[in-house]
């Protein structure tokens, strides 16, 4: 087993497009990360104003991990934790006005229909899994969010990248989290990841994280010279809590 490196930070998404949270730790089970990507809003046009929507859950103590996390490692280590009750998982939204209005408040989906523009219909949709593009978990290291900086010419903020895990590789390249696809990697003591493949990337990458202004620049570089991926997808093959600082090493 080798250490490459260390988790920087962990997050989830409570409401895919929107704005992510940074997590002091996160449970990474076999459907995703607990409390990510629950909701969405499915839409004939993407709103990209969405990004400056910030989601808040009613009970962050109790969204922030499985309900009987701990008595379940107690009775086995290989023993899956309960869901959550869904008022644990209640929701509430943050406009960009400071406005704060429940996930399924109509005068919330008003706002999200008129950035999405004319003629376009909008539907919440709740999931009791993360509704993940592809794969449970993202992982991606800083040292590609600063090559594809130096690349573009500009400082971009990790958080463009919207991943679970952002790692810190040390003295290594950008994209070197691409020699993991094919392996598995073990995340602090007990979870364990199989690595299965690049992430294809899309124009979110292209939103400044504050001001969801674009800069078309950056998907053209990952599209060009990436082959349109930037970080990796993994399957949790072993449950477990991660924190910032927890080590990362190849198995095999």
């Amino acid at each position: 087993m080798g250490i490459i490196g260390q988790v920087e930070s962990v997050w989830r998404y409570p409401v895919k497009s929107m704005r992510g949270e940074a997590m002091l730790e996160i449970f990474a089970g076999f459907s995703g990360v607990y409390g990510d990507r629950l909701y969405a809003f499915k839409s004939s046009a993407a709103p990209l104003g969405m990004l400056l929507y910030s989601p808040r859950f009613h009970h962050p103590e109790r969204a922030a991990l499985p309900p009987n996390l701990a008595e379940a490692e107690a009775l086995s280590p290989i023993l899956n934790p309960i869901g959550a009750d869904p008022a644990d998982l209640a929701l509430d939204v943050e406009t960009p006005s400071g406005e704060v209005l429940a996930i399924d408040d109509p005068a919330l989906l008003r706002q999200l229909a008129e950035g999405a523009g004319d003629g376009h219909s909008l539907t919440l949709l709740r999931s009791e899994r993360s509704m993940t593009d592809c794969r449970p978990i993202s992982l991606f290291s800083l040292q590609t969010a600063r090559q594809l900086g130096e690349e573009v010419g500009a400082v971009l903020d990790k958080r463009r990248f919207r991943a679970n895990v952002y790692l810190d590789l040390g003295a290594a390249d950008g994209f070197s989290e691409n020699g993991l696809v094919g392996r598995k990697a073990q995340i602090g003591s007990k979870l364990v990841v199989s690595v299965l493949e690049r992430d294809p990337r899309c124009q979110m990458i292209t939103l400044d994280p504050d001001t969801a202004t674009p800069n078309p620049a950056i998907l053209r570089k990952v599209a060009q010279g990436h082959d349109g991926t930037a970080g990796v997808y993994g399957a949790v093959l072993a449950e477990g809590t991660i924190r910032p600082g927890d080590t990362v090493a190849v198995l095999d």
